[in-house]
């Protein structure tokens, strides 16, 4: 499926995605196509209503050296970037002959190459959780690639097969397109997919940092990764208060350096997904973590640190839409 897509609305019918005919529908045609309309745009296109940035560069860089010398605050990021994004769906990874990965890209709509966000779920969840993420961060300029692995692990092999699709995209980067900067690739996991990015950064995976949303992990050999990471890592947590990972502690307590931590206020282990409904979940919590994702994302395809994403974190510790922020 490929469908193309501009911030958060959907743009444009592609024949791939929607290639019916109405002459001659009898009405319970028409009302099962109204159906399948409906689970295409959901399928192609579930997205908030949050507005789109009044940025318009020209450029990728453009919007880069606005980044780097504007520090701009979290709330910008909350909006829809200024480029178009055309998504790709079920794209096949052929790690060899007998092993293949099924992933969504997510290419923004510039000429230059860019940064890749490569995004993992957690237990039980599916490449979709965070095809919204993977599409927010597109329209900043940062191409986007979520990943389907086995949904209950292991997740030490899921991280080693991570470290694998990074060597490939590394060997092959025209299988994703010829826009993709590969010295700019960013990890970002969900939960237990957050041990999956910890052991494929623990492996040397070629990336310029991982971000870990919500991570838990129950495997004892998790520590041992974590001691071995040289690579810049954002844990972005729930608010414990609502709900607490499985020892998400030991994300930033064994990391041995360039580790930052935060929660952002009210959100639960859920909000780290979207769409994510349920319980305590609530979607503005959702949209915040992807703004700080793609404001992350922009931080370490810069400068390879986090300092400019704390920069932009700043204004929501003071508000206390984030909380117990901390670094090493």
């Amino acid at each position: 499926m490929l469908c193309k897509m501009t911030g958060s609305f959907f743009v444009a019918w592609k024949p791939e995605c929607f290639n019916m005919k109405f002459k001659g529908m009898a009405l319970s045609h028409i009302t099962r196509l109204f159906i399948i309309v409906l689970l295409v745009i959901s399928g192609c296109a579930r997205m908030p209503n949050i507005g789109k940035t009044p940025l318009r560069p020209k450029s990728l860089s453009e919007l880069e050296g606005y980044v780097l010398n504007h520090k701009p605050a979290l709330d910008l990021f909350r909006l829809s970037g200024p480029f178009e994004v055309e998504r790709q769906d079920d794209r096949e990874i052929r790690l060899s002959d007998t092993e293949r990965v099924e992933a969504d890209l997510f290419l923004a709509g510039h000429a230059e190459k860019a940064p890749l966000v490569i995004f993992l779920h957690g237990h039980g969840a599916s490449k979709e959780s965070h095809a919204y993420q993977a599409m927010h961060a597109a329209s900043w300029g940062l191409h986007g690639l979520t990943l389907q692995l086995p949904v209950e692990g292991p997740w030490i092999n899921n991280g080693k097969t991570l470290a694998r699709i990074v060597e490939f995209v590394h060997r092959q980067p025209e299988a994703l397109g010829a826009r993709i900067d590969v010295s700019r690739i960013i990890l970002v996991g969900h939960s237990f997919g957050g041990v999956a990015v910890a052991v494929a950064l623990a492996e040397k995976a070629r990336v310029a940092g991982g971000i870990l949303l919500d991570p838990a992990g129950e495997s004892g050999d998790v520590p041992g990764y974590l001691l071995r990471i040289d690579a810049p890592v954002l844990v972005l947590g729930a608010d414990e208060r609502v709900s607490a990972a499985v020892n998400r502690d030991y994300f930033f307590r064994y990391t041995r350096g360039k580790v930052a931590e935060l929660s952002i206020t009210d959100a639960s282990h859920e909000d780290a997904q979207f769409p994510a409904e349920g319980g305590h979940t609530t979607e503005a919590l959702q949209i915040t973590f992807a703004a700080a994702i793609t404001s992350a994302s922009f931080s370490l395809a810069l400068t390879r640190r986090f300092e400019q994403a704390w920069a932009s974190f700043e204004e929501d510790f003071r508000n206390g839409k984030l909380i117990r922020g901390k670094k090493k």
